[in-house]
Parts: structure tokens; C-alpha cells; sequence
């Protein structure tokens, strides 16, 4: 059955000024738009608007609703330039919305395959801008650009087969004259890959598999033909440094899940952050945070650029942070892919240390078996995909993390079927569950989420925000000193970025799983964020 296209168009747009890719290169020039998904290209989710500051934040009042018509949980990140903002409803609508008081422009509709099936919602979780064209992935795998002005398409490719387990739920990253996108998929025995297509005719320019194939440099990490099936996948958008012209994205577990015992060897890239060329795909370094992993502790976070003073360096080093599912924040030298740093920032039990060249140093227990290993963190790991922000005003790294989570990992046999789940068995859950209770408040051995504020230099934590329940939530921060955030208490709230002193909240009547953002149109500044199936808008009392 084919897939059905529908736009819908509410009011016209005025031509806006050409998105150029200069421009976003060059985003902290105009803080008042927000031209990526996380902001910028260094994926910091840190905004120089001052206006909205600590000792004002409490007169934030509600301006409008956007209801999405869908029950879908909301994980996207509207993007805003030129007095327009664009944004998703589940699973691949795309609609341009009046940023001041949320009526719709328009909006384009895409009824997927039935044959999609991605593991872990039917969502999208943004879109990419560039030129006159809006980009979206879809969860059946194809790439769409849409006219900004109308809504209507002007090319849609396909990525890969959706019968096959493949999907893109994240926003595409857009680099000079390339769109590139990952594939999820992992949890039905995909190989998985890296794509760029031409923004203006959606040719396909290169694709870098992140599971080498028989012959390349890698490839003996995998026992027998298992690389074939072995998961691996993209659904978190890279960042990019343009001095060096590196794009960097985080892969995926290795399938089975959990259960190695057919995959014998470090599944390379699997757990791992690669270095990618921008203009040819290649391959110009990588680092494995959990090599032959079987606690599906996803590497597909967010990989954070900044510039910091580190120790033994003259000036500062070009630095990515990184936040792990697996429970440790690294500093990683982004221009070799050197390990500089590496620091539990939750409980963790599957790893002892690391050893002269960076890599993590297993305990006896990090392996899956029949009766069930209890492992920190557990299967939603420390963090997860969910957004952190590094501060160049406080220099600190953000984290929303889960604590005191463990989990059984047990281990069963796997079959390939293609287009079936691939996981060779599960986790349970051994952790007491959440209960009701004050906003800061939670007993000794339950779960809680956590804004966890780190030093980059030293991987010590400074602060927490605890929460009574865990948090699915990203973060932003801003110049003034603040941190927005939220939690699955349905809380949307701003803290104090310097001590984690709560400032302001309010209720949403829905948990937020989404990444804060700012904007400011005509003199005012607005914040915005996606919760239950809504989107959010504040700005302060007028």
C-alpha cells in the first residue's frame, strides 16, 4: 500500500530570509532563532537571551498551546527563525506555527508503511531547516524536504526498508550541502548506517555502515556473519565541528541485546562514537564506551563540543563530553578521539576502571547469563537519549540521570527473522518502583531522577536536583544563569544553574520527555517545551 501525502495549508508565509549555512555555522550571532535541534552545531543547548534572568523567571506566564493530535509522547524540538516556527506531530507531520501566538501556517501529513515498526514509539523528534526546504526523517525510513513556505514536497527519498526493522526518528543534521541521517532499528537485526543526500535533489552523496563489512578494519570484531544483523543504529542527531569538518554521531547496541554469545568480539562501532568526514563519510576515528555489550547500553546520546582549559594543554582543548548510558562521563579529544577522562557520575557495577589506552576494564559479572546478572545502571542506564547542556557561563556539564536503578539482565537464545525483534532476552527490573511524595523527596533505594550539575575537568559532581520520580527530560541553560528541565512529574521547571536552587515550576499535566528551547521575537524572549501531547510557550508578564 502506498503512502499517502497530505498538506494542509492554513495562512501564507512570507518569503523569509535564505537559511544559509552560514547562518547556523554562525547561530550564537542570532540567538533569537533556534536553527537546530539542539541550538548549534556543537549541540551545547545553551542560549545567550538575557532577558528572561533568576531574579525575574518567576513571572513566566503561559501564552499559548499548541495540542497535537496525538497521544503519542512528545520528544521533539521546535526550531525558530524568521518569525516562523517548525515542528512535529507524531509520528512525521510537520507544521509551521506562528511563534507569538501559535496559530498554524500550515502543515504536511505522511502516513507511514504499515510496514513500519519502530521499537519504541511512532515519533519523530524534530526537523532540520536549510535553504527554502524543511527536512524530516521518517519512522518508515524515508528523508522528505519540504518547501518552508508551503509545506509542499519537493523530494522524498527512501533510506531503507521499513519491513526490515529500519526507521529515522531523529532530527536530520544538515552540513554545507548535505542532509545526513541515521537509521534506527537496532532491535530487529538491521546493519546500521549513516546517510547524506544533496539538499537539493535528494541524491544520495555517501553512507558510512557502522558495522563493518567482510574485509574492512573491524569487521574481525565480529564472530562469523553476525555483523550482517548486528544492529548498531542511529537515533539521536550528531553534532559538527567545522574547523575540522567532522560530524560526530553516536551508535547504537550491538543485536542480540543480550545475549553475545554469536557475536563474539567488540562489535565494532557498535557503543561507540565515530568521527565521520562530512563531505565523503569516511571514517576518521572512533572511541567504544562499552565494548561487546549485553546490558543494551545504546552509545546515542548527545556528543557536546566546547573549547576548556585542561590540564598539561597551552590554550584551550578541543573537547567532546559526553554523558553515558552506561553510566560514566567521559572527555574525549575530539580531534584524535584521545580518552582524557573518565568518571562514574551514577552507580556502576559492570566496570572497575580503565586501562592506559581508555578502555573500560569489565568486572567478572558484566556478562548476561540464563539466571540473571544485577548490573548498575540498569537497562535505561544512567541517562539516555535525552538532552544535556554544557554552561560556557558556569563551565558545568548537565545531566538528567536515573539513580538507584538496577536491573536483572538475563540472557535467552535468539533467532534471526527478519523484521522481528533480534534481543536474545531482557532485563527486570529489581529496583523498588517510584511512590508519591514532596517534589524533593524520595526514599533510600528507590529510583530517582536527578539534574545532576558536573565539572568537566574533573568528572565530580557539583550539585543535584533531585526529583520523586525518574526523568526523561532534557536541559537548557542560558547566559543568565538559569537551567530549564522537567521531569515524568509532569513538573516544567527552572533552577538556579550555579546551586540547583529551584526557581520557578509549574505544572504541565503531562510528563515532559522533550529539550527545552528559547527564542525571541519583536523585543520579548519565549521558552518553550513539549509535554504530555502539547507543546509549551512562556515568556514573562506583561
Amino acid at each position: 500500500m502506498k503512502n499517502v501525502l497530505l498538506c494542509v495549508f492554513t495562512a501564507a508565509i512570507a518569503a523569509p530570509a535564505q537559511v544559509t549555512f552560514d547562518r547556523i555555522l554562525q547561530s550564537e550571532k542570532e540567538p533569537q532563532s533556534w536553527l537546530t535541534y539542539s541550538g548549534s552545531f556543537k549541540i551545547q543547548r545553551y542560549s545567550t537571551l538575557t532577558q528572561v534572568t533568576p531574579e525575574n523567571v518567576k513571572n513566566l506566564e503561559l501564552q499559548w498551546v499548541y495540542q497535537a493530535r496525538s497521544l503519542e509522547k512528545y520528544e521533539a524540538t521546535p526550531i525558530v527563525v524568521d518569525g516562523v516556527m517548525y515542528t512535529i506531530q507524531n509520528p512525521d507531520d510537520v507544521v509551521a506555527l506562528d511563534p507569538v501566538t501559535g496559530r498554524v501556517f500550515w502543515s504536511f501529513s505522511w502516513t507511514p508503511s504499515k510496514d513500519a515498526r519502530p521499537c519504541c514509539g511512532r515519533l519523530s523528534r524534530g526537523v532540520a531547516i536549510l535553504g527554502d526546504k524543511v527536512f524530516i526523517g521518517t519512522i518508515d525510513a524515508h528523508l522528505i524536504a519540504l518547501d518552508i513556505r508551503s509545506g509542499k514536497p519537493v523530494w522524498n527519498v527512501v533510506v531503507d526498508k521499513p519491513e526490515n526493522g529500519y526507521a529515522i526518528t531523529h532530527a536530520p543534521l544538515v552540513i554545507k550541502d548535505k542532509v545526513i541521517v541515521g537509521v534506527a532499528g537496532g532491535e530487529y537485526g538491521i546493519r546500521g548506517h549513516i546517510d547524506a543526500f544533496n539538499v537539493n535533489t535528494g541524491k544520495h552523496e555517501w553512507r558510512f555502515y557502522t558495522i563493518p563489512g567482510k574485509g574492512e578494519k573491524g569487521n574481525e570484531t565480529w564472530k562469523g556473519d553476525s555483523w550482517q544483523r548486528g544492529g548498531a543504529s542511529v537515533w539521536v542527531t550528531g553534532s559538527y565541528d567545522p574547523a575540522l569538518n567532522l560530524t560526530y554521531w553516536g551508535i547504537g547496541n550491538p543485536g542480540p541485546d543480550w545475549n553475545g554469545d554469536n557475536r563474539g568480539g567488540d562489535n565494532l562501532y557498535s557503543d561507540s562514537v565515530v568521527a565521520l568526514d562530512a563531505d565523503t563519510g569516511q571514517l576518521k576515528w572512533y572511541y567504544q564506551f562499552s565494548p561487546h555489550d549485553e546490558f543494551d547500553y545504546d552509545a546515542v546520546q548527545v556528543p557536546v563540543l566546547a573549547d576548556i582549559e585542561w590540564p598539561g594543554t597551552v590554550g584551550p582543548r578541543k573537547v567532546m563530553m559526553w554523558a553515558n548510558r552506561n553510566g560514566l562521563f567521559y572527555v574525549i579529544d575530539r580531534t584524535n578521539g584521545q580518552f582524557l577522562l573518565g568518571k562514574p557520575f551514577v552507580k556502576v557495577t559492570w566496570m572497575k576502571g580503565f586501562d592506559e589506552r581508555g578502555r573500560p576494564m569489565k568486572t567478572a559479572e558484566a556478562q548476561s547469563n540464563r539466571e540473571g546478572t544485577l548490573i548498575y545502571p540498569g537497562n535505561q542506564g544512567g541517562t539516555n537519549w535525552y538532552n544535556p547542556s554544557f554552561s560556557p557561563a558556569t563551565g558545568l556539564f548537565y545531566i538528567p540521570a536515573w539513580e538507584d536503578y538496577s536491573s536483572f539482565f538475563v540472557k535467552q537464545d535468539a533467532e534471526y527473522v527478519r523484521g522481528q525483534t533480534f534481543s536474545g532476552g531482557g532485563p527486570r527490573n529489581v529496583t523498588p518502583p517510584v511512590t508519591a511524595g514532596n517534589f524533593n523527596y524520595r526514599k533510600d533505594g528507590e529510583q530517582y531522577g536527578v539534574v545532576r550539575a558536573i565539572n568537566p575537568k574533573t568528572g565530580e559532581k557539583v550539585w543535584d536536583f533531585p526529583m520523586s520520580d525518574v526523568t526523561d527530560a532534557g536541559i537548557m541553560t542560558t547566559s543568565t544563569n538559569l537551567l530549564f528541565s522537567g521531569g515524568r512529574e509532569g513538573y516544567f521547571f527552572a533552577l538556579d544553574a550555579r546551586d540547583g536552587k529551584l526557581l520557578w515550576k509549574v505544572a504541565l499535566g503531562g510528563r515532559v520527555t522533550s529539550g527545552p528551547m528559547t527564542y525571541l521575537i519583536n523585543g520579548r524572549q519565549y521558552v518553550a517545551v513539549c509535554a504530555g501531547s502539547s507543546l509549551f510557550v512562556y515568556a514573562l508578564r506583561q
